[in-house]
């Protein structure tokens, strides 16, 4: 079995007037070396359902297993850890941080994981110079264009050599010349003790994945190879 993620049963409600139910009995098994790709409109718990699996929320009812072993919610710092090592995440407004290089935003991300500064730095180097932006290792987010500030985001994402990979719009504020480029650099991140899942509404990206999840209403309403 290369199931190495599986929700079950997951309930997401929201309470801020009234209980809102954003995800309703989710059931999915994800499988390592795989790229799933979520589409759905606005509203139908494509950013909740990729916060769920990143630890960064917690279902409101369900279970959560990595590797067969179920998350223990109350364990804050534990799963805060895991995340750090084991799963990287992209947003669609990349979420870099202004004030610090592209450089030190990658290298950063490695410290929260290994408290070795020089190695971290050499790491960041040689990946950002991987994805053509050794040119641009101490220019800040501000002076990126769109494309390559996306390309320091994916890897600040991958530095850690994490088994998820968590996509969110990814390529949503690009032009179309320049998101194929993204997608592009984000499948060549598959590995076969990897899992991808991004989230889009973009149907020319989300047919390129191994699976395409329709979601409706909270729910993964289909699923196809």
């Amino acid at each position: 079995m290369n199931n190495f993620l599986e929700l079950k049963n997951i309930n997401k409600n929201f309470n801020i007037d009234k209980k809102i139910k954003v995800l309703k009995n989710l059931s999915k098994k994800f499988k390592l070396g795989k790229i799933y790709a979520i589409m759905g409109p606005s509203g139908s718990g494509k950013s909740t359902l990729l916060n769920l699996i990143s630890l960064i929320d917690k279902p409101t009812s369900g279970t959560i297993k990595f590797n067969n072993l179920e998350t223990n919610f109350r364990e804050d710092e534990k799963n805060d850890l895991f995340r750090a090592k084991k799963i990287g995440i992209v947003y669609q407004q990349n979420n870099l941080l202004s004030d610090f290089t592209a450089l030190e935003n990658v290298y950063f991300a490695s410290l929260s994981v290994n408290n070795d500064k020089e190695l971290a730095i050499s790491k960041a180097k040689k990946l950002l110079k991987e994805i053509g932006l050794a040119h641009r290792l101490n220019h800040f987010p501000s002076q990126l264009s769109g494309g390559e500030a996306q390309r320091v985001a994916i890897a600040r994402a991958i530095i850690n050599d994490p088994q998820i990979i968590l996509a969110d719009e990814p390529t949503g504020s690009l032009d179309m010349n320049t998101a194929k480029d993204i997608f592009k650099l984000l499948n060549k991140q598959k590995k076969s003790n990897r899992i991808i899942i991004f989230a889009t509404h973009n149907r020319f990206f989300a047919k390129k994945a191994d699976y395409l999840l329709e979601m409706r209403d909270g729910s993964i309403k289909s699923s196809n190879a």
